[in-house]
């Protein structure tokens, strides 16, 4: 069942990346260069997918699901608090894609040892790693093209991007707590902590959780920063003589669908790009740098990253921005906290949904679709108008370097 519903889309994707450059509509150059800009992106996330599987069989997520439990004292309502601010923490710091790998198997498991129902927790934690992305650069990997593109320090990045970011996380949490009031009344019993099998491997996968955020809050290179997590929990975990994934579950583990398919939706996007994609994509983007064109801009963004993943509608639409920061950050509003009408929408939507199917919570992209279509007008109009308040107009919002 679950390689029937996930092959359509990574084999779609393969064969169309692979067709656009066999055809020439994508000059072989051109191929390169996507490929070495996509690159570090797949590294990250297949270090980062590796991580958690690791994490999770050291019983790191058995841990920090006791401890939320304890935290909130048995209030339904104040354990959801809870993990929202866990959410939006991991997301503004971690970057979107570690709260849907790391974040997620935590909610669930807490959800199945205190018997409450799933899809609230679960639905806070992929839609709070998209809309929480926009504070730091390095809560998503957009905001770090979008920072090269301006020449911004990252500490003013921040500062401009504020006042958007937090309306879209309120906005959030808004939308949540009144779709889902009914599920989240009650009361629950707090369970008794669990016995830690391996201390050593446990605090080997802490650290390595712990390493890994300290060296991108320093400025460290991403990818490589959870290759070296990766790789120092698998030697640790080798000699306590914990399992690794097996031959036979690498396929599992390692998220080689995902990898072909934005490899793909990159190569089709660019070829697009080589045959006019710019100038449409400004034409329906409009100009200006008041409410009603930024919102233009963010809802064309927005569309964009839902039809062809957020990454690559990040390239397309980067020209239309210019260099004027409001522009951009508009951009961002649009493909950061738009894409969660089509599960495809961003990496960080496939990944939770791939650790969802693994928990054994399976959300039909029909009902992905139905709940993003509420959220996502709410949150785009939210963090615009934000945006339009302190953004100072275009003219006041041009990049450096």
């Amino acid at each position: 069942m679950r390689g029937r519903t996930a092959a359509p889309l990574w084999l779609l994707s393969a064969v169309a990346g692979v067709a656009v450059v066999a055809t020439g509509l994508l000059a072989p150059t051109s191929a390169e260069a996507v490929l070495a800009r996509v690159g570090p992106v797949l590294v990250f996330l297949v270090a980062l997918t590796l991580l958690a599987e690791l994490c999770e069989s050291a019983g790191l997520f058995d841990l920090a699901a006791d401890l939320a439990a304890r935290l909130a004292g048995g209030r339904t309502w104040l354990l959801f608090g809870v993990v929202v601010a866990l959410a939006t923490t991991t997301t503004v710091l971690l970057s979107l894609d570690t709260t849907a790998v790391l974040l997620t198997p935590v909610v669930l498991t807490l959800c199945a040892r205190l018997g409450l129902p799933p899809l609230p927790f679960a639905m806070a934690t992929v839609w709070l790693a998209n809309t929480a992305s926009l504070l730091l650069p390095v809560s998503n990997l957009t905001n770090l093209l979008a920072l090269r593109t301006l020449g911004l320090h990252p500490a003013e990045y921040a500062a401009r991007a504020l006042a958007p970011a937090v309306a879209a996380v309120v906005a959030t949490v808004v939308v949540l707590a009144v779709r889902h009031r009914h599920e989240l009344r009650g009361c629950y019993v707090v369970p008794a902590p669990r016995p830690v099998e391996d201390p050593v491997l446990l605090g080997a996968a802490l650290a390595a959780v712990l390493g890994f955020a300290t060296a991108v809050l320093a400025g460290a290179d991403v990818p490589a920063a959870a290759v070296l997590a990766a790789c120092a929990l698998a030697a640790v975990a080798g000699v306590r003589r914990r399992a690794l994934p097996s031959r036979s579950t690498w396929s599992r583990a390692l998220p080689w669908r995902l990898v072909l398919t934005v490899t793909g939706l990159f190569l089709v996007v660019a070829a697009a790009d080589e045959r006019g994609l710019g100038r449409v994509t400004a034409a329906v983007a409009g100009e200006g740098g008041g409410f009603t064109d930024l919102l233009r801009l963010a809802a064309t963004s927005a569309g964009a990253a839902n039809l062809v993943n957020n990454l690559p509608a990040y390239l397309a639409l980067e020209p239309a921005a210019g260099d004027a920061v409001p522009r951009l950050l508009a951009v961002l509003v649009g493909v950061n906290a738009g894409p969660l009408v089509l599960v495809w929408g961003s990496l960080a939507t496939l990944l939770w949904r791939e650790r969802c199917r693994a928990r054994g919570l399976e959300v039909t992209a029909r009902s992905f679709a139905v709940s993003g279509l509420v959220l996502v007008p709410v949150v785009l109009v939210a963090a615009t108008a934000a945006l339009a308040l302190v953004g100072g107009g275009v003219g006041g919002g041009g990049g450096g370097g």
